[in-house]
């Protein structure tokens, strides 16, 4: 459904720093650099799919959404607690509850919420059901 997701950083190498230290833990590689007119972003792939985080082309500060998450899929509830670990260590926030368990029955999730340095709200989540 999507081509690729895409977030603002107010501070690019600072947020490269955190995607680059998160984005293997759930098997992606380090955020490739890539300038357009001007503007630097890094660009992370991973099974198909691309994020990306961007300096915003109109100059100003970024800013997240309210209400909105970004979510990464994980294999395994270990493999969000290091995800969630590596945030930590390199920047980000922690958010909301501790990682664990939410919800019941067919909609249980292990999740861990973070901000990055931009104050972009991402999730890390394992499907218990899966």
């Amino acid at each position: 459904m999507f081509s690729h997701v895409m977030v603002g950083a107010t501070n690019i190498e600072e947020s490269r720093k955190f995607y680059d230290a998160i984005m293997p833990t759930i098997g992606g590689k380090p955020g490739v650099p890539h300038k357009l007119k001007g503007i630097m972003r890094y660009l992370y792939f991973h099974k198909g799919n691309i994020f990306i985080i961007t300096e915003p082309i109109n100059g100003e500060d970024a800013a997240h959404g309210n209400g909105s998450t970004l979510g990464f899929q994980a294999d395994s509830p270990e493999i969000v607690n290091a995800w969630h670990k590596a945030g930590l260590d390199n920047g980000g926030t922690a958010i909301e509850d501790p990682p664990g368990i939410r919800g019941q029955g067919d909609l249980s999730f292990y999740l861990a919420y973070l901000a990055d340095p931009s104050g972009n709200k991402i999730c890390a989540m394992h499907n218990v059901q899966a």
